[in-house]
């Protein structure tokens, strides 16, 4: 056997820059990295020697730059994904919130922390975390549950098997997910003689599951004999690149389809089967169709508290939930049948197995009755208003700049709420929204990694300032790479979608808004002059008409535009939607809350549990 001498961590990155996807590129796109004491003397050498053939990109925040790379993988719907490598401590920390979004998002991305010592001489070591009963915990131990897979390398020779597991863990698509290979900083700058086919080119082949017989034939007996069945669009529709799939089941038997937030873009917005966005933040006509539903079948969706009304929405008393989903794990929740298969595959296979079944079409009316009121909150103020704008007339100011190949992305805070809504998605994959974890923070890193997987598209990303604040600092990233995103940056003065949450509580408006938190100076941040500090091209508007100009003077820039407006933080849009279960105390000496508990009571009443 020919074996070469390298050290751990230069067959570590000789070993990812040689796996490939089966579009015959490599499935690993690069490596964010920020060195420290932890990785930079055995990783950082490796990656430097290998700059020419796989990628190094420098982010300002460890988490950040993560979220860059989950962006990446899910805008490619997981065909490629990226590495994130930091310092032992805190830089390792920092990402176990990006590695729980991935997680959370069944998103691919391979973290590699350095670690401590494996050899203890030097124990312990600047930022080591010790465990005073369990000499093998490290600060990655936080990186556990949320990981699809985790390591932690304390030999060269691990490297062997745990490598090609971090891989099928990654290329699987009922186990996809973030993967962490801990990596002891001692371990990484230690040679080993290798095999050199550990070293050959690799193809990673995507899986598509078959429907199980029995599964497929019980589910299309069920779906003969229902009446008004509708489908819910989840995330694996994108992943399994199922859209053609997705359309033609759905025009064959004639079945209405509503979108989750994961799942939104399945079908263009104006489809005739297409009945918008499902749930707490649905169109009233998606909600309408599910209501009346006697078969509710989820495609690749977790069915997550948003999509289901916390499990109050599908109202028929005998309804049957069916789940088309890649992970036994999804396709059996909540009592439901499961077809455990690829989404395009399982569509198909149901679509041979109901031939000659149609359904009666579902009411048109419902859906234009809700794109009216849509359309109505999204206008234009006329020239003599002299309100704050809204955040629904800001979406409709960035809808009517945007093109064919806009991608709109956002992640927490007002705007995903209002985007599920209103955004009128045409292409698979022109609406981006991380809102499994609902992450502050994602936005701007986001943006960047869209960007860098579809160079070609123009994304735009909507944030508020509290998201803003939270976490801008890839930004200057942005503008060193120089890589074009938009950003829309609404105004509102602090967290205005929590404060409308405590309202309808029935708290009252405390520590949300910057005028309602504890203060000795009001706050006055200049957000354009912070973003341009940061080298952005940068516009402070007032108005909707001014928000319209810069958006096309956006389109010309030749790197990051930021527009700031201010917006109300008050107002939303009436029309969809549908409960949602947050809990108010039982206990209280305000009438708001104790009223606001006697409405939780009524709506648990209807909630179900399968």
């Amino acid at each position: 056997m020919n074996t070469i001498r390298l050290t751990a961590a230069q067959a570590a990155i000789r070993y990812i820059a040689n796996q490939f996807n089966e579009d015959g590129v490599p499935f690993i796109a690069g490596c964010w990295a920020i060195f420290g004491h932890g990785n930079v003397a055995g990783l950082g050498e490796a990656l430097h020697a290998e700059r020419e053939n796989f990628n190094t990109w420098r982010g300002h925040n460890e988490q950040t730059m993560a979220h860059s790379a989950i962006a990446y993988s899910k805008q490619l719907g997981r065909r490629r994904a990226m590495m994130v490598t930091s310092s032992i401590g805190p830089g390792a920390t920092n990402m176990v919130t990006a590695a729980a979004l991935a997680h959370v998002n069944r998103i691919p991305v391979l973290f590699m922390p350095g670690d401590v010592f494996a050899g203890r001489g030097p124990d312990p070591v600047l930022q080591q975390v010790e465990d005073f009963g369990d000499g093998t915990i490290s600060a990655n131990d936080c990186f556990r549950p949320v990981s699809r897979y985790f390591d932690r390398i304390t030999r060269p020779e691990q490297l062997l098997t745990a490598l090609p597991r971090a891989f099928r863990t990654m290329t699987d698509p009922a186990d996809c997910g973030p993967v962490t290979l801990a990596f002891c900083q001692d371990v990484q700058a230690e040679a080993h003689d290798w095999p050199e086919d550990f070293f050959a080119p690799r193809t990673w082949r995507v899986r598509r599951v078959q429907p199980d017989p029995v599964e497929l034939t019980m589910i299309a007996a069920l779906l003969k004999e229902a009446t008004s069945p509708v489908i819910i669009a989840g995330g694996g529709v994108h992943y399994s690149g199922a859209h053609a799939a997705l359309k033609e089941f759905a025009e064959t038997f004639n079945i209405p389809v509503v979108e989750s937030q994961a799942g939104k873009s399945s079908l263009p917005w104006d489809h005739p089967l297409n009945f918008g966005p499902v749930g707490v933040t649905g169109a009233s006509s998606a909600n309408a169709v599910c209501a009346a539903a006697d078969v509710v079948i989820g495609v690749g969706t977790r069915f997550q508290d948003f999509t289901t009304g916390s499990w109050t929405l599908f109202q028929t008393p005998a309804r049957k939930l069916v789940s088309l989903n890649v992970q036994a794990y999804d396709a059996a929740k909540h009592g439901a049948e499961p077809l455990c298969a690829d989404a395009a595959a399982g569509l198909a296979a149901l679509g041979r197995a109901m031939a000659g079944k149609r359904f009666d079409a579902p009411d048109a009316a419902l859906k234009a009755d809700w794109f009216m009121a849509a359309d109505q909150v999204t206008a234009a103020p006329g020239a003599d208003e002299n309100a704050l704008p809204t955040d629904m007339q800001v979406i409709g100011a960035v809808q009517r700049s945007a093109g064919p190949d806009t991608v709109v992305m956002c992640a927490a805070g007002t705007m995903p709420g209002e985007l599920h809504k209103l955004w009128k998605a045409g292409k698979p994959m022109s609406y981006h929204m991380e809102y499994g974890y609902s992450c502050m923070g994602y936005e701007i890193a986001g943006a960047l990694g869209i960007k860098m997987a579809q160079p070609e598209r123009d994304v735009v990303c909507m944030i508020g300032d509290g998201s803003y604040m939270m976490a801008n600092s890839e930004l200057a990233t942005a503008v060193m790479m120089g890589i074009k995103i938009t950003l829309v940056i609404t105004d509102n003065r602090g967290f205005g979608c929590i404060n409308r949450l405590q309202i309808g509580t029935g708290g009252a408006e405390f520590n949300n808004l910057l005028d309602h938190a504890h203060h000795v100076n009001r706050s006055h941040i200049d957000f354009a002059a912070h973003a341009g500090s940061m080298g952005a091209m940068t516009r402070k508007v007032a108005t909707i008409a001014e928000l319209e100009a810069a958006l096309f003077e956006a389109r010309a820039a030749p790197g990051p535009f930021v527009v700031v407006i201010d917006t109300d933080p008050y107002p939303s849009t009436e029309a969809g939607g549908t409960w949602w279960d947050v809990a108010v105390p039982e206990v209280s000496t305000r009438d708001n809350v104790r009223k606001a508990r006697e409405n939780y009571i009524r709506n648990l009443k209807a909630q179900r549990a399968n």
